[in-house]
């Protein structure tokens, strides 16, 4: 069994990221740590005042390759694999010279920012650390006598231990930091596995490593007995994982995944052209809209289900105004997301200390590529994620009546917002604004009936005297495989279908449809969303 507490009598620091380095450095020099560096760490330490030894004094060898080649050497490998207990090991270091190191200090190539830059090939490749992840690797292996440290947020952790146990570390430490260290080195070549998966265009590659690092432990998971935590993945995409948390209690692992959907709902509709809200609950939208404001747009989606909206995630394509946040706040609402937000309306929005409000800093691009992972038992799906635009979709007219330029217009809006509502996936819109959402029914005919049921309860919450189907599109995220599901629309008072088209009933579908007076298209695309 390893012993408790080893002593930190040598410590190697090699970083890419020097925050923190110099005070930490200090700390263990006063402590009459040995430091022994590289290249522009070295640098930095020597600058602070600092005696260091460069690396290349312990091997022998210099720097070589642009820095490639430094740390691959017996003497630092040595130094870090030898066990101390064990006489053929202290043997051999004392055979050939080799030191002790007690202490690695590393933090790899900042290849994960260099690939979300946007750089060339070239230069990500030579972002790629191989010393870095083979010392780390090293020390956390003979974490019984080798303490190493990753993540400069670590330091204060180890400065901690060795002021209270007379500059020793404990072996409970050196365990919590060998995990963190694998883990860290998982995740980097994680991260260089799928980058080079995507420039090879190999959609299932034999192997497939996901990895990321923590956001936030949360208190529990879906549930109450599930535990869980939030991570950040290497994609920089805009959202719920990169959004500031202005104010507001801590995000529920629900609140998370429900952000994430009426984010990226919201992101469909192009800010320059029109406002945008989505609101959703369960990560299902019960109502989305457009309009030529945001509180116009918030209006509109509200209309659809107001029942529903309460507790719900609001998402907006523009930064919050006042005249929005005023509005939003009059119900109870969850989490509000947006690009940004005026003084004014983050002030507003602050009445409600425990209302979350998130500012992303932008919109992810609803047509840029990406992958989506699902766990199952005993494995995960891998696919791309469903990055089809209804704007870059040849539309076919396959009625004997064409829908009109209005009806064409919410027949776009319908699909957007049919792509992010769960299958069997039924919309009813008009006038730019959701007006019945049929999600998540077993058959497509029941969705149409809950859809329409929907229009008619929104009717009714607002005084009219007639459904707000009437006279609105629909639009299915799948073929009809029936008749039946487009003449429910129909009866519920549809005047327009989008669909994408390919059920062997097709002819049956568009003769009824003809009969019926609809025009529909079809997009040759499909939306499922399990």
């Amino acid at each position: 069994m390893p012993t408790e507490l080893r002593r930190v009598t040598r410590a190697l620091l090699s970083v890419s990221d020097k925050s923190g380095l110099v005070p930490f450095a200090q700390a263990l020099a006063q402590r009459g740590v040995e430091l022994v560096s590289t290249g522009g760490t070295h640098a930095a330490l020597v600058g602070a005042g600092l005696r260091v030894q460069e690396v290349s004094e312990l091997t022998g060898f210099p720097e070589m390759m642009d820095g490639r080649v430094k740390t691959l050497h017996p003497a630092v490998h040595g130094g870090l694999l030898a066990i101390r207990s064990n006489p053929e090991h202290q043997a051999a270091m004392l055979a050939h010279g080799i030191p002790s190191i007690d202490l690695l200090v590393v933090n790899l190539y900042p290849f994960e920012a260099t690939v979300a830059a946007g750089k060339g090939y070239d230069e990500c490749v030579e972002n790629i650390d191989i010393g870095g992840p083979a010392m780390i690797r090293a020390a956390a292996k003979n974490h019984a006598d080798v303490a190493v440290v990753v993540d400069a947020a670590d330091y204060d952790a180890v400065l901690g231990e060795l002021a209270a146990h007379d500059g020793a570390v404990t072996l409970t430490l050196r365990k919590r930091l060998a995990q963190k260290a694998y883990a860290r080195t998982a995740t980097y070549d994680a991260a260089i596995s799928n980058w080079l998966a995507g420039e090879i265009a190999e959609a299932a590659p034999d192997y497939r490593a996901i990895g990321g690092m923590l956001a936030e432990a949360m208190r529990y998971g879906e549930n109450p007995h599930q535990s869980a935590a939030f991570y950040r993945g290497p994609e920089r995409r805009p959202g719920v994982a990169t959004a500031r948390q202005v104010q507001g209690k801590q995000l529920s692992y629900n609140n998370v995944n429900d952000t994430d959907a009426a984010f990226e709902c919201v992101a469909e509709f192009d800010p320059a052209r029109t406002a945008a809200v989505a609101i959703i609950k369960h990560a299902n939208p019960c109502g989305v809209a457009e309009g030529g404001t945001l509180l116009e747009a918030y209006e509109k989606a509200l209309r659809c289900d107001p029942v529903s909206a309460f507790g719900g995630i609001v998402a907006l394509n523009r930064p919050l105004d006042a005249e929005a946040a005023r509005k939003i706040v009059e119900i109870f609402t969850e989490v509000i997301i947006a690009p940004d937000a005026s003084e004014e309306a983050v002030a507003i929005v602050a009445a409600k200390k425990n209302l979350r409000l998130l500012l992303a800093d932008g919109l992810p691009d609803p047509r840029a590529p990406g992958l989506v992972v699902r766990t199952v038992s005993g494995g995960f799906l891998a696919q791309a994620r469903d990055n089809a635009v209804v704007d870059d979709m040849d539309l076919k007219v396959v009625t004997r009546r064409g829908p009109t330029d209005e009806e064409l217009r919410d027949l776009r809006f319908a699909f957007r917002v049919a792509k992010h509502v769960k299958s069997n996936a039924i919309v009813y819109a008009r006038d730019g604004a959701t007006v019945g959402i049929g999600a998540g029914q077993m058959s497509r005919v029941d969705s149409s009936r809950i859809a329409a049921w929907k229009a008619a309860e929104a009717a009714r919450n607002t005084g009219l005297p007639e459904s707000l189907a009437r006279g609105a599109v629909v639009a299915s995220d799948a073929f009809f495989p029936f008749a039946d599901g487009l003449l429910a629309a129909a009866e519920a008072g549809a005047t327009a279908v989008i669909q994408p088209g390919g059920s062997m009933r097709d002819d049956e579908v568009i003769r009824a449809a003809d009969e019926a007076g609809l025009a529909m298209v079809f997009t040759g695309h499909r939306h499922f969303r399990h």
